[in-house]
């Protein structure tokens, strides 16, 4: 899906967006005080994202826990979709976004978060508990022509890893085999690097790109990753051409200094500081805090951070202040939280959700439990490029524009209705839990996927109802 938008976008100091391109992506809708200032019906929107990771001993359980908040277009659904493990011929090969690449002959299943219009994915975990995350980062070498996104290259890392490290290689070895590039913004040309955060039960890696070469630095303790590139001199792994590459472009001088990625491969002008150095900061302070004692719902909380209004965004915001960017992100054109992800990662599945997972915006949503082993329910998968009733997304969507139009008491209302709800959840969940060890300890796995299939269900069901109900003014009294 493409249209008329850019090649190459900045985004400067004084906090104007300015395409350097000869065509125009219009956005219309009036503006208000709270979007940031920018050239005259024009911009091409530079997206954000937010990934955090816990490692034990810094959680409470001893648990990985990876958290994600994809920031994309505004209007753009996000469908959670599920895929089943799956055998293919020798030989076969399968269509990314753009390009065809060889097949493997297995596939893992996977539960994650998909833009209506792309094949891959913004997020996800697999059947081996393999979670992946994605961010926009921008290089001083230009976006390439069309080749692998970065969201192809999460769900290939998914379908065909047993293991972070492993993850790690696949993507890496396909983006030195088929590169990276293409229109990644829907409705334009706009194109970017990546960078990824990948974490199984046991370890974690940060992942950093520039066209083909990369540098990773596997993770100790906690991490996160934002819309720059962070690594310097301390990655653990990095292509074999990183240096000289880096050399041969002018970006690092001869001296045999072991080369730093993100001082030689960063473009600041592109993505200034502000824009993302905040909110990266923010995540790391969060998860310092918390490190040692770390659970499920504190990463739901970082998920849902303004700063230092806590989950409730401010009522009055300065678009050219770097606090106008945070982890929940509302800033317009250049980028909103549409979808969030919480992954649980243990070595053997203990019938707690594998993942909890967020509608639109989560200052305004609900984090649903959500079991690999088990059906996940097919309305998730709703949801294209106009409203629709019918797909849970765009239910989350209209919400969440109706309550943040509001006073910010409203807000405060919403989320202790929904807080009230996800309690309910999380004492559901612990109890489902008890019931199928049970069944498991009993030889019983289809009787544990039914119970579980049966629970995502019964859940999604109620939160739409609980919605209505919200809507229709009950909900809204309380």
């Amino acid at each position: 899906m493409r249209g008329p938008g850019v090649n190459r976008v900045s985004l400067a100091n004084s906090g104007l967006l300015e395409i350097s391109t000869v065509s125009w992506l219009s956005f219309p809708g009036p503006a208000d005080a709270c979007t940031p200032r920018l050239p005259r019906q024009t911009v091409a929107p530079l997206l954000g994202c937010d990934t955090l990771v816990a490692l034990p001993p810094a959680t409470a359980d001893g648990s990985t826990l990876l958290a994600k908040n994809s920031d994309r277009l505004e209007m753009e659904c996000q469908r959670l979709i599920q895929a089943r493990p799956r055998r293919h011929r020798p030989g076969s090969r399968v269509r990314c976004q753009y390009v065809s690449i060889p097949q493997v002959e297995e596939t893992h299943g996977f539960i994650g978060s998909q833009p209506f219009w792309l094949w891959g994915l913004e997020h996800g975990i697999n059947d081996c508990r393999v979670a992946i995350g994605n961010e926009a980062v921008f290089s001083r070498e230009p976006p390439g022509e069309e080749a692998l996104l970065g969201m192809d290259l999460v769900r290939l890392g998914l379908e065909r890893s047993e293991t972070a490290r492993q993850a790690l290689e696949v993507i890496t070895g396909l983006l030195e085999t088929h590169g990276q590039g293409g229109p990644a913004v829907m409705g334009t040309t706009a194109g970017y690097h990546n960078s990824f955060l990948i974490a199984d039960p046991s370890e974690a890696w940060i992942l950093e790109t520039s066209a083909r070469q990369w540098a990773a630095r596997q993770v100790e303790g906690v991490g996160s990753i934002s819309n720059h590139l962070t690594i310097e001199d301390d990655w653990s792994l990095a292509s074999r051409d990183v240096e000289a590459y880096a050399v041969e472009r002018g970006w690092w001088p001869d001296g045999g200094e072991r080369v730093r990625f993100a001082d030689a491969y960063r473009d600041r002008e592109i993505m200034p500081g502000r824009v993302s150095e905040g909110r990266f900061a923010r995540g790391c302070a969060l998860l310092a805090e918390g490190a040692g004692r770390l659970t499920p719902q504190d990463m739901m909380r970082f998920l849902r951070d303004h700063g230092e209004s806590g989950t409730i965004l401010p009522e009055q915001r300065d678009p050219e202040s770097a606090d106008f960017f945070t982890l929940c992100l509302h800033a317009g054109p250049v980028g909103t939280t549409t979808a969030s992800m919480v992954a649980r990662l243990r070595p053997q599945w203990d019938g707690e959700p594998d993942l909890w997972a967020s509608l639109a915006a989560p200052c305004t949503g609900v984090f649903l439990p959500l079991y690999l082993d088990g059906d996940v329910p097919a309305a998730h998968a709703l949801g294209g490029a106009d409203p629709d009733r019918a797909s849970p997304w765009w239910r989350f969507k209209a919400l969440q524009d109706a309550v943040l139009a509001r006073p910010r008491s409203e807000v405060v209302r919403l989320q202790r209705y929904w807080g009230e709800w996800e309690q309910e959840l999380a004492s559901r969940a612990e109890q489902l839990a008890g019931e199928v060890r049970s069944l498991q300890r009993a030889g019983d796995g289809e009787g544990a996927r039914r119970l579980t299939s049966r629970s995502m269900k019964d859940n999604l069901e109620e939160t739409l109802r609980r919605l209505d109900a919200w809507e229709a003014g009950e909900g809204a009294s309380k």
